[in-house]
This record gives C-alpha cells, sequence and structure tokens, in this order.
C-alpha cells in the first residue's frame, strides 16, 4: 500500500478454489486482524471449496451414491465403519473403513472425479503440443533469489528448493480441520462471503458444500432459486442459489466441474459480475422482463 498509494481505499476481493477454501478464508482472517495500514476487505469467494473436514468427506460419497457411482453396498459401508464428526476427522479410519473407501475409490477408477461427465477421452494428439517441462520452468523461476526476494519468500533461507509437491514437508500434522469459525468471524465483520460450487465435481462436491454451509447453522435471508445466465430473453438456468443472514450465499453452477470458469466461463462471469457488485444472480423474474 505504500509502495502503491493510488490503490489504498480500494474494495479488496479474495477468491479461489479447492484448498483455496482454506487459505482464502485465513488470508482474508489475517488481514482482518493484522493488515495495517487497513486494506478495504470486502469479501470472499471460493469455489468446490475444502471447508470443514467431516462434512467434506461425508459430502463426497454421499455424491458418489447419489450420482450412482458406488454400489448400495459400498455406501453402507462407507456409512457404517467411516466416523464422519469433527473427533473422527483427527483420527486414523478403521480398517473396515479403509475397504470401504478403496472400493469406492476402485468403481471411480475410470471416472474424472473433478468433473464426473467428462468423457474419458485417451487421445494422443491431446499431447503433441503439450511441453512435458512446464512444470519445471515454474520451479526454477520460482527458486530464483531476485524472484525470491520481490515476493519476500524464504526469508528463514531454507536449505531446499521450492517445490509443488514437496517430499521433504512429508509429516504435516497441523492443517486445520475446519475453516467454519473463520468465516463466521469474517461475517461478523461485515466480510461477504460466497460458498460457490460445480455440481458435476466429485472431489469436493456441491453436497460437502451444502453440509458444511449447514454446520453454521445460519437463518436464510432468500430461499433456494434458479439464477440464470442471462436477463435476455430465457437465459439459460445457470445454478441455483440460496442466501443466509450474514451476507453468506451458497451458489450452484450448473453443468461445472471442479474449477467452474474452465467448464461454463459465460456462468463463471455472471457470477463474479455479481459478487463484486453486490447484486442478486438474476432469476426468471428479470429474464421475463426484458
Amino acid at each position: 500500500m505504500e509502495r502503491f498509494p493510488e490503490y489504498k481505499g480500494r474494495e479488496f476481493y479474495i477468491t479461489g478454489e479447492s484448498y483455496a477454501g482454506h487459505y482464502v478464508p485465513q488470508l482474508a482472517h489475517a488481514i482482518l486482524r493484522h493488515a495495517s495500514p487497513a486494506i478495504n476487505l470486502k469479501g470472499i469467494m471460493i469455489g468446490n471449496a475444502v471447508i470443514n473436514d467431516w462434512t467434506d468427506s461425508k459430502g463426497m460419497y454421499d455424491f458418489f451414491w447419489t450420482h450412482a457411482l458406488i454400489s448400495d453396498e459400498t455406501a453402507a459401508g462407507i456409512n457404517k465403519n467411516c466416523n464422519f464428526t469433527a473427533a473422527g476427522a483427527g483420527a486414523a479410519p478403521s480398517a473396515l473403513c479403509y475397504d470401504a473407501s478403496d472400493e469406492a475409490s476402485e468403481s471411480l477408477r475410470d471416472i474424472d472425479i473433478y468433473n464426473i461427465y467428462a468423457p474419458n477421452c485417451q487421445s494422443e494428439k491431446l499431447i503433441d503440443n503439450f511441453d512435458p517441462c512446464t512444470d519445471y520452468y515454474v520451479e526454477a523461476y520460482l527458486n530464483r533469489p531476485d524472484v525470491q526476494k520481490a515476493m519476500h519468500a524464504n526469508v528463514t533461507r531454507l536449505d531446499h528448493p521450492w517445490s509443488a509437491c514437496s517430499d521433504v514437508l512429508t509429516r504435516w500434522v497441523d492443517s486445520a480441520k475446519t475453516v467454519l469459525p473463520i468465516i463466521r468471524e469474517l461475517m461478523k465483520n461485515n466480510i461477504r462471503v460466497w460458498v460457490y460450487s460445480g455440481d458435476t465435481d466429485g472431489r469436493v462436491p456441491v453436497t460437502s458444500s451444502r453440509l458444511s454451509v449447514n454446520q453454521l447453522q445460519l437463518p436464510v435471508a432468500a430461499k433456494w432459486r434458479p439464477w440464470f445466465s442471462s436477463t435476455k430473453g430465457a437465459g439459460e438456468v445457470g445454478g441455483y442459489i440460496v442466501q443466509y443472514k450474514g451476507d453468506l450465499s451458497l451458489v450452484t453452477v450448473r453443468g461445472a466441474g471442479h474449477e467452474v470458469p474452465s467448464y461454463q466461463p459465460r456462468q463463471a462471469l455472471v457470477l463474479v459480475q455479481n459478487f463484486l457488485t453486490g447484486k442478486a444472480l438474476p432469476d426468471c423474474k428479470e429474464c421475463e422482463q426484458d
């Protein structure tokens, strides 16, 4: 802010997907508590987000069963032997839970879990123009001393290089099991929170998002309804939305996988535009008026 004073006071939003369900709220929380000079934080938006371990896991297996990806017997074994509670999130699964989970994984072996309706494409043409060294370029760049200095990274001078998936940190056991208390604190400080979910993702599916948000036990401000990708004519149903008191919205995106913009860019644009402006997503009444 001192280096770029022209940005002081501007509204600031943070968005992300998947494990950003943890680090976006955590970053917002750090800004809220420690930012100096003050950053005008207004909202966060997290997509197909890892929020709460036990409901995320429960919702994933519920999604598999309700979308006919696993058998009744496998689903029953998971629900009987796996502990989807706060206490269970910190404990090692039982052998019977492992067995049932392995059965589910075997059923999904030939399915793209990040978009369960995606074709299983094995065409060799996809790799004709693929550069297999892309990851190495990124790692080489982020390990350059001048880049790390500019990013204020590796200030403790670690003796091993940065990598996307490090083999050095193999015993990471202090990951937060839930960010629900952080989300609740953000809401108390008038920070807008949108949780959106592509409804064909099986990795962190919409069922997980719904179960996690329901843990907050928030009063409904505007009931579940469809939203539309356009107000011009008969816009397509883009998904569904429910709004809660405290400025939290749960939004689904129809036909989108784990990374919503890559599957449904039009709906994603409408989603982001309305999040930033604080406006309600288009409904069918608006469509009829145009």
